[in-house]
């Protein structure tokens, strides 16, 4: 035998001998709590996967030892991912779960003190899901809400000489929608003033959409745009269903490569990336495959590691490079799109037209594409293939066959040619974002380049017929210290004009001890076809910059200088503050002084920008030599919904509504700028779709006479959603309350004191507890037992303060 420390509960009865105190064993171990519901958040080897409140009940292991464990249904533990059918106990047991009977090797530990449940479950018991993946049940529709964003912006300007006039002009941007159920409705418009007065409503697109969970898709009704993958993308009116990549899971989007090998015994599979370890698991002896890895962007081979579990060590190296177009291996990505076109030229007819496009991830680091566009006036086909080809890189390849009939012309048809190219050269640090090349015999038209000459007589519309388009996107980093480079090139000509447009960027960026600076060069080149001769424009422009922190005598700020000049242009200097202020960092602000030369003199500019929670407000000041400008804005959004108004920063496609009555004034975690309104509510501006995001409340900036249990929650939105996040604050006064029972016996150490709302404190010592969310008056019931003479009741009434002044201090008689 052992011995161990132990306390008698006794020795609190040392004062008052004739009172027995409260039932404590449940304490006596030191690392166990009373039973009961506990709000926990809930990690399954290791990854947290939900946050609810759940039934803990006291239990005795193998050990002779008591801790407290969960109650889990057979359903939650199916939501899991456990193979529920595999285990009859499971099934048996129904609402109540002994993980440990249950399922062997499995356990289930509390840590109390971060009110979380740790839950240990075999690999063998689970189903295979990928990384990150978040049960479709747990998405949240959301709740029914009407919202409008919107920004607002007004300049007035002063001549300083003939050459202008003074002028007043105005922009409204609005973008508003309605949500109900799996719904999204979405409107945008805006409204502009010129300075002659006129006034202009447009009315951009309108829309509706929803998710089609089955099919991990999104419907479209009204004004969008197809895909781009296969074909350009085509504005139109009309219906969509399409792919939607934000409900795979993070570690199933993207392109990655199928890992596979075979393990002698359980052994340790771990992948570096550019010496990073990306991942690590444990596999059993024989086959395996890893399909489940984030996606890289194709930068860098795949570096795997075998450790058995002799110690010995099996390497073997998975080329990788990436190009858009390619899929994991069984991935099918499609669209269906049919309408009517959509021009921005009213003059335009709304020819009707369908699109299909489909993309398919096959073994090997394949991937097969393509599509078919029907319209009365065009017809085209496409396919294509996209390879992994390791060590030399990625590249997808297609070729698409039009039949056109462009207004007022011959029926025409012809092929397009596109080649991609990707690849990451580590050793060298070089890579290939995008290497592409599409060459159009003369006799191919795309969709929209047909559909734009259909005017109806009403204009002539000149349509660049293209012919060729050639871009590198290139970055190469340099030696340890000697920072990076990146170069851009584009060329591009066309069948119906002989014109010729090229451009070239070269940027050199580097940093030494916090200050930072770059170098960029462009190059452009325009070619026009004048009387059978062929005119060229061509534009060299050379920029600086450099930015010097000033955190040691101006926090968060930073000046900066930069430079520009052009071969047919000017050149110009400025010199700039800019940074943030507040403790929050709400306010930003701007001052910079500049000088161009060609006789256009000195300009400047200044500007503050305030960013709280009920919106964002700018006011800015420039002149040069002509005028002098002072702009004004203000940006928001306010939304509608059963609890009432709430206006918001600008607001994300998907967004969360925190409840919490009552808590005025307090700040949203890592939400700059955001708080709660005078009724306790606040509106969290981006959240991630079909993804897990925490919203918490600091309750360091809580008023005094609030409290919170419960200071975060987890939500996971669909695309589009308005969800909630509700918490529930103890509104009152905190109260440190001696509670005496008949003869002036305090009540016993670790009695139980509950409030008319179910909240519930224990008994210190000398009958001494703390209690939150104090009404002005009440009873409390008292519990140190489950007999009738272990119970009482008290009543209060707190004496209203014109100040609050913290915790206040009374006595408590127990009857």
């Amino acid at each position: 035998m052992q011995a161990r420390d132990f306390f008698n509960p006794a020795l609190l009865e040392l004062d008052n001998p004739s009172q027995r105190g409260a039932d404590l064993t449940v304490f006596e171990e030191g690392d166990t709590q009373a039973p009961g519901k506990y709000r926990v958040d809930v990690f399954l080897n290791g990854e947290m996967v939900d946050t609810q409140d759940i039934e803990f009940s006291l239990q005795r292991d193998a050990e002779g030892k008591d801790s407290l464990q969960p109650c889990l249904s057979s359903g939650m533990l199916e939501s899991m991912g456990v193979k529920v059918d595999t285990f009859p106990v499971i099934k048996a047991s129904g609402q109540c779960v002994n993980l440990a009977q249950a399922i062997p090797q499995a356990s289930a530990t509390f840590l109390f003190n971060q009110q979380r449940l740790n839950l240990s479950i075999p690999q063998a018991a689970m189903n295979s899901t990928a990384r990150g993946y978040v049960s479709s049940d747990k998405w949240d529709q959301g709740i029914p809400a009407l919202l409008v964003n919107y920004s607002f912006s007004g300049a007035s300007n002063w001549a300083r000489n003939n050459e202008t006039t003074d002028s007043d002009t105005y922009f409204l941007n609005l973008r508003s929608g309605a949500n109900l159920g799996a719904w999204r409705l979405r409107n945008y418009s805006t409204w502009y003033r010129d300075g002659e007065g006129q006034d202009h409503w447009s009315s951009i697109n309108t829309y509706l959409q929803r998710d089609i969970i089955a099919l991990k898709s999104q419907l479209v009704l009204g004004d969008s745009t197809s895909p781009s993958e296969v074909f350009d993308s085509v504005p139109f009116r009309g219906g969509q269903l399409a792919s939607d990549d934000e409900m795979m899971p993070d570690s199933m989007r993207g392109y990655s490569p199928v890992v596979r090998g075979i393990a002698r015994s359980n052994a340790q599979v771990t992948i570096r990336q550019n010496g990073f370890v990306i991942y690590q698991s444990y596999v059993p002896p024989g086959a395996f495959e890893i399909n489940d890895l984030y996606p890289t962007a194709g930068s860098g081979d795949l570096n795997v590691s075998i450790r058995e579990t002799d110690g010995t060590e099996q390497n073997l190296v998975v080329p990788f490079a990436s190009v858009p177009v390619l899929q994991r291996e069984g991935r099918f990505k499609y669209s269906l799109t049919s309408g009517q076109y959509r021009s921005s030229n009213s003059d335009v007819e709304d020819t009707p037209f369908t699109q299909g496009t489909g993309i398919f991830g096959l073994p090997w680091g394949a991937t097969l594409y393509g599509g078919v566009q029907a319209a009365s006036k065009y017809q085209s086909l496409a396919i294509g293939w996209g390879q992994n080809m390791g060590i030399i890189g990625a590249i997808s390849a297609d070729i698409t066959q039009a039949w056109a009939k462009p207004e007022n012309a011959e029926k025409d048809n012809g092929q397009s040619y596109r080649f991609r190219y990707g690849k990451s050269f580590v050793e060298t640090g070089t890579n290939f974002s995008l290497a592409s090349y599409r060459y159009s015999t003369e006799g191919f038209y795309s969709l929209q380049e047909t559909l734009d000459t259909y005017t109806d007589g009403r204009s002539a519309p000149f349509i660049q017929h293209k012919k060729s388009r050639a871009e590198v996107s290139l970055s190469q980093s340099l030696w340890e210290g000697a920072g990076s480079l990146s170069i851009n090139l584009i060329s591009e000509d066309f069948w119906n004009d002989n014109r010729r447009s090229q451009s070239a960027s070269v940027g050199y960026n580097n940093s030494w001890n916090s200050v930072s600076y770059g170098f960029n060069y462009t190059y452009s080149k325009n070619g026009y076809d004048r009387n059978g001769e062929r005119d060229y424009f061509d534009d060299h422009i050379f920029a600086f910059n450099v930015s010097v922190p000033l955190s040691q005598w101006l926090p968060n700020s930073s000046v900066s200088y930069s430079m520009n000049t052009s071969r047919h242009g000017s050149t110009s200097n400025r010199v700039g503050l800019s940074g943030t202020a507040l403790p929050n960092n709400n306010l930003s602000y701007n001052i910079s002084q500049g000088y161009t030369s060609q006789g256009q003199g000195a300009n400047g500019n200044a500007g503050l920008n305030f960013r709280g929670g009920l919106g964002e407000i700018n006011v800015g000041y420039g002149y040069d030599r002509s005028q002098q400008r002072l702009n004004y804005g203000v940006q928001g959004g306010l939304m509608v919904h059963e609890n009432g108004l709430t206006l918001s920063q600008s607001l994300g496609e998907t967004v969360a509504l925190v409840k919490a009555p009552g808590a005025k004034g307090v700040n949203i975690m890592n939400q700059t700028g955001v708080t709660t309104d005078w009724r306790g509510y606040a509106v969290v501006p981006y959240a991630s779709a079909y993804r897990q995001n925490i919203v918490g409340i600091d309750t360091t900036t809580m008023p005094e006479d609030v409290d919170m249990t419960l200071s975060s929650q987890t939500v996971i939105p669909t695309r589009g959603a308005v969800v909630r996040a509700e918490f529930k604050p103890n509104v009152g006064q905190r109260v440190l309350m001696t509670l005496l029972m008949q003869g002036g016996a305090p009540v016993p150490f670790g009695a139980t004191v509950t409030n008319e709302d179910g909240n519930a404190s224990i008994v210190g010592d000398s009958g001494q507890v703390y209690l939150t969310g104090m009404t002005g008056s009440g009873k409390l019931n008292v519990k140190w037992g489950n007999d009738s003479s272990q119970q009482c009741q008290v009543s209060y009434s707190l004496v209203e303060q014109k100040e609050n002044t913290g915790i206040r201090l009374m006595n408590g008689q127990c009857l």
